[in-house]
């Protein structure tokens, strides 16, 4: 889909050279800014689950369960 937008000529041209100085388009960096700030909605809502969760289950796990601090930190290879 292609929108337009309107900016001041100076802004466009210092965006344009941002974009050349880091490899990348200015309409990629649009595209990734809105990607960025579209997805925080998701963010808010994983936040409010992690904390329903939290209220519901108060840090509790498993029943038996016990922390092994040796065995977390133990990194698998496949």
């Amino acid at each position: 889909m292609n929108i337009t937008l309107s900016a001041d000529k100076e802004l466009v041209k210092r965006a344009r050279e941002y974009a050349a100085q880091h490899g990348t388009s200015l309409n990629q960096i649009i595209r990734e800014y809105m990607k960025q700030f579209s997805s925080i909605s998701n963010i808010e809502k994983n936040a409010e689950e992690f904390a329903r969760l939290a209220r519901e289950k108060g840090g509790a796990g498993p029943e038996g369960f016990i922390f092994d601090r040796e065995e977390a930190h133990i990194r698998k290879r496949i």
